[in-house]
């Protein structure tokens, strides 16, 4: 019995997702259909790739390197399927666009016109999530393209970076945390910073413009948003550090929420799209950074 891909890629989704239920969700298929495809893949392979709990599922050793391998061959059959669709045209196929959540609502809603106009026959599909997951996904080939902060370290990677997004302090007009003076984003009271919740680069970058400082002092919040990160500063409980593109197009109640900028050097993140080098849409791709590379909104009103 020969295996299949479509056994690879359920095996994939049980790997990701740890549980049948979820994995079958993720395929599109019902549960005992994945699982008869799983079972029929050891079968075919002669070892055991899952161990069954009631609980999930749990890759054995063997199941690790088999889901591994079976990543490169997917990546390789969308890649290949990629190519065929280049031959045609390049520009008239589709292309599958990941974005980590602190960017996609503040650079895709001019990104996706500019690219509808550049390309009308180009079917663009959006895909948010954190940096993580995208990156998961990249490699598997379910996505072409991420748009993401840089560097992301994988060397199977092309990372063009488009453009630096600089982070601005802000605090709340009234109260005792507004007559702090912080120069550095290091001069700020650990106790006194909001960030978003774990799982978020934005937050890890953050904390690295901080510099040294006790992390489980941190304001303890799940938070997932920038809005709301905002709206929490506005109504006294912090200070943060709040990226120029999310202020380019976000409305500041300046009553309530004061902005600056720190002294140089400004603390910043590395805004950049990264696709697969071995990708047959990588001339696409590079046509895609350029145009993002002349769409980075600005908070020209912020004083210096």
């Amino acid at each position: 019995m020969r295996i299949t891909l479509r056994q690879l890629r359920y095996l994939d989704a049980l790997a990701a997702e740890g549980h049948f239920g979820r994995a079958a969700e993720r395929a599109s298929v019902s549960q005992p259909a994945l699982s008869a495809q799983i079972r029929e893949l050891e079968e075919a392979l002669g070892c055991q790739l899952i161990e069954r709990a009631a609980s999930g599922a749990r890759l054995t050793p063997a199941g690790r390197q088999i889901v591994d391998r079976g990543r490169r061959v997917l990546a390789e059959v969308e890649d290949l399927e990629a190519f065929a669709r280049v031959a045609a045209d390049p520009a008239a196929g589709s292309l599958r666009l990941g974005v980590i959540p602190s960017i996609g609502p503040y650079l895709l809603p001019r990104l996706l016109p500019a690219l509808a106009d550049a390309f009308p026959a180009l079917k663009v599909g959006v895909r948010e999530t954190v940096t993580a997951s995208l990156v998961s996904e990249l490699q598997d080939g379910t996505l072409d393209v991420i748009i993401a902060s840089l560097p992301l370290g994988d060397p199977s990677f092309t990372e063009v970076p488009v453009f630096t997004d600089a982070f601005l302090l802000a605090t709340p007009t009234v109260g005792p945390l507004s007559l702090g003076v912080f120069d550095k984003a290091a001069d700020i009271p650990t106790e006194a910073l909001l960030l978003l919740e774990d799982g978020h680069c934005l937050r890890d970058q953050a904390l690295a413009s901080c510099g040294a400082l006790d992390a489980r002092r941190l304001t303890r919040a799940g938070v997932t948003s920038l809005a709301t990160i905002l709206q929490l500063v506005a109504a006294g409980q912090g200070i943060t550090l709040l990226p120029e593109l999310f202020l380019g197009v976000t409305p500041v109640d300046a009553a309530r929420v004061r902005l600056r900028r720190f002294s140089a050097p400004e603390p910043h993140r590395t805004i950049g799209l990264a696709w697969r080098r071995s990708s047959p849409l990588a001339p696409l791709c590079e046509r895609v950074a350029d145009l993002t590379a002349q769409l980075k909104p600005t908070a020209d009103s912020i004083p210096a």
